[in-house]
């Protein structure tokens, strides 16, 4: 075992990963990080949990629950560095993910293309243009931008005019 004074406090770890001593107690809380505690109860973390957190840090920006990040670092060493194949490993099962949100950012690229600025991103799924909000009926969240198809407007069809413009 490594000497508690080898370690970093929660303070020493919080600054050199960015995130609140609160979230690094989470993070701990939820198994993503351990410490160990000195004889009046502080905690102490090994220097390689500043590569958990920036692993659980990546996982989230590639849309990884903290579950999933926690899952996909079980069979991860807790006080020393991933090995090169330990992490192709990991890695690997992140590729369905970082494609997928790949495919999920053009997607939206494309989209913006119609956008007025009033949030919906489209003239054509308006809500002038999704009246009853039609788009619900596809399932949470903004149908459109995850792929659903708007109804092609009726050719007679004009929108009406928003109250007050």
């Amino acid at each position: 075992m490594t000497a508690l004074r080898d370690r970093l406090t929660i303070g020493e770890l919080s600054a050199r990963s960015g995130l609140a001593p609160s979230a690094l107690r989470y993070y701990e809380e939820l198994g993503l990080i351990h410490s160990e505690r000195t004889a009046g109860g502080q905690r102490r973390y090994a220097r390689a949990a500043l590569r958990r957190v920036a692993f659980v840090r990546a996982a989230q920006q590639v849309g990884l629950s903290l579950e999933e990040a926690r899952r996909a670092m079980g069979g991860l060493p807790q006080d020393r560095s991933p090995n090169a194949r330990e992490w192709a490993r990991v890695a690997s099962t992140w590729q369905h993910r970082i494609d997928a949100r790949i495919a999920e950012l053009e997607r939206l690229r494309r989209k913006l293309d119609g956008c007025i600025g009033c949030g919906c991103l489209s003239l054509r799924t308006c809500r002038l243009y999704n009246p009853d909000d039609a788009a619900a009926d596809g399932g949470p969240g903004a149908r459109y931008l995850l792929g659903d198809e708007p109804p092609e407007p009726a050719e007679s069809a004009e929108p009406a005019e928003p109250a007050g413009g």
